[in-house]
C-alpha cells in the first residue's frame, strides 16, 4: 500500500492521483472518428435508379453496340438477303464451270474405255483418281479461287453474280473493299474444301452458317476473311 499523500495545501479535486474521465481526442490526434449521425431517412431506391426504386431500362446501344464497342455495321448498307447471295453464287459458279467443262471435253474429258470389265462405279473412281483428273482439279481450284479473289478485290467487292444481284463484299470493320489477303483467305476457305474432299457437305455447312450466324450472317468464309455481304443498290 502506497504511503504517498497529496500535499495538505492542495485541493482534493486537483489530486494528481485522482483518475479523471477520458475526453474525446481532437481530429488531429489521428484516432478513429465516429460517423456523423444521419440527418434524415435514406432516399428510396438505389443511387443507380434515380431514386425511383426500379432499375433503368436496358439500352443495348448505350455502350456502342451489342458487343461493348462501336457496331461495325453502323452507317453501312443493310446485310444482303440469303436468296440474293445464293443466286449470285450459282451465277459465279456457272461462269467458271462452263469454260472448264468445255476445256475438259476438248482435252478428252472422262475416259471409261480403259477397263471395260469394271462396273460403272469402279470406272468413275479410277477416273477421279487418275493424274489427269487431279490436274483438272488443280486447274479448277486455281480458277475458282482466283476468280473470287480478283473480282472481290478489284471490282469493288463484286463478282459478276453479285453485281447482277446488287450486293457486294465489304470488310466488317469499316465497310471498305476487301484487300487481296482478305479476299484470298475468303476464297480459299470457300472453295478448297468443296473442290478437294466434300463438295455437297461443305456447301451445306456454308449455307447453315450463313443462315444461323448472328448478327452479321457470316459464313465460315466470311469469318475467315473478316467480311460481310451487304446490299449495293448502285
Amino acid at each position: 500500500m502506497s504511503n504517498d499523500q497529496p500535499p495538505p495545501d492542495q485541493p482534493p479535486e486537483d489530486d494528481p492521483f485522482l483518475k479523471k474521465p477520458q475526453e474525446p481526442r481532437p481530429p488531429s490526434a489521428g484516432g478513429p472518428q465516429e460517423p456523423p449521425p444521419p440527418q434524415g431517412p435514406p432516399p428510396p431506391g438505389s443511387p443507380y435508379d434515380g431514386g425511383s426504386g426500379r432499375p433503368p431500362p436496358y439500352d443495348p446501344g448505350a455502350y456502342g453496340g451489342a458487343y461493348g464497342g462501336v457496331d461495325p455495321l453502323a452507317g453501312m448498307p443493310p446485310l444482303a438477303d440469303f436468296g440474293k447471295r445464293f443466286i449470285a453464287r450459282v451465277i459465279d459458279a456457272l461462269i467458271i464451270f462452263v469454260p472448264l467443262a468445255v476445256l475438259s471435253a476438248l482435252f478428252g474429258g472422262w475416259d471409261f474405255s480403259t477397263n471395260s470389265n469394271s462396273d460403272t462405279w469402279d470406272q468413275i473412281t479410277d477416273e477421279m483418281n487418275s493424274s489427269r483428273q487431279w490436274l483438272w482439279s488443280l486447274v479448277s481450284l486455281v480458277a475458282y479461287v482466283g476468280y473470287d479473289t480478283v473480282m472481290t478485290t478489284k471490282r469493288n467487292g463484286q463478282t459478276v453474280g453479285k453485281r447482277i444481284m446488287k450486293i457486294r463484299v465489304a470488310m466488317l470493320n469499316d465497310g471498305s473493299v476487301p484487300d487481296t489477303p482478305s479476299s484470298l483467305m475468303r476464297a480459299v476457305v470457300l472453295w478448297v474444301p468443296a473442290l478437294v474432299c466434300c463438295f455437297c457437305l461443305w456447301w451445306i455447312v456454308i449455307i447453315l452458317t450463313i443462315l444461323t450466324d448472328k448478327p452479321y450472317k457470316q459464313g465460315l468464309h466470311d469469318k475467315a476473311g473478316k467480311t460481310v455481304v451487304v446490299s449495293a443498290p448502285q
